[in-house]
């Protein structure tokens, strides 16, 4: 039996690349995305996440961005990003069997790779995806290859946060030494799973990052 392979597919800043599609003058410009009645920011491009605007930030509280840094704010459309999600996930369950293929949420979703290591490069795959998804409907995707679940989904938060991934970043094939440098710097917060009460718990036993946590002794876990 072949080692488990996964990949998780997710797209960049979904609400607002869906916006920028249909709107190109907004590539480039910081663009959030409101909440019903426009009450918060639920979708940030990166030019809005580095003026420091933080997810479900209140408007009234960033409204003077809009003068001062260029900010555009958009009503959110979930008419038109259910439809970019339906195209989306029917691009990526094309390229292996369906039973191969799990939608996690609106905009990511699981690829179980193992059956088609023997005869395909989940790198290659994963560059092919990209590909297809932006020339089809034009919005960026990141890809993360790993062993479990779990790893493919650190996978994928490396590759949105390292350019030099170029958007795909395979864990499984990665050197030892490149995974425990991209782990160093990692917060142990950042793995699926471990929320605010965890992590809290884990940095009182002096565990912050991922690679404390993957080297820490198995018994003092459970």
């Amino acid at each position: 039996m072949a080692d488990p392979v996964y990949a998780l597919v997710d797209c960049n800043s979904f609400y607002a690349s869906c916006e920028r599609v249909f709107r190109p003058a907004l590539n480039g410009r910081p663009v959030i995305v409101l909440s019903n009645n426009d009450g918060c920011a639920i979708a940030r491009s990166n030019e809005a996440k580095e003026l420091g605007i933080k997810m479900g930030a209140p408007w009234f509280q960033i409204r003077d961005l809009e003068i001062s840094a260029g900010l555009v704010a958009l009503s959110a459309n979930f008419a038109l990003y259910g439809e970019m999600s339906r195209r989306f996930h029917g691009i990526i369950s094309s390229f292996v069997d369906p039973s191969c293929y799990s939608i996690y949420s609106i905009d990511e979703g699981f690829i179980e790779f193992t059956q088609f290591t023997k005869n395909f490069d989940a790198t290659e795959m994963a560059r092919e995806i990209r590909h297809q998804v932006y020339k089809l409907i034009g919005l960026t995707t990141c890809v993360g290859v790993g062993r479990t679940l779990t790893e493919s989904k650190m996978a994928n938060n490396l590759a949105k946060k390292n350019p030099e991934l170029n958007g795909i970043c395979n864990l499984v094939t990665m050197s030892l030494v490149d995974v425990e440098s991209y782990y160093q710097s990692m917060p142990v917060d950042e793995i699926w799973g471990v929320g605010r009460k965890y992590a809290k718990k884990l940095n009182d036993m002096g565990i912050l990052t991922v690679l404390d946590l993957a080297t820490s002794n198995p018994n003092r876990m459970r």
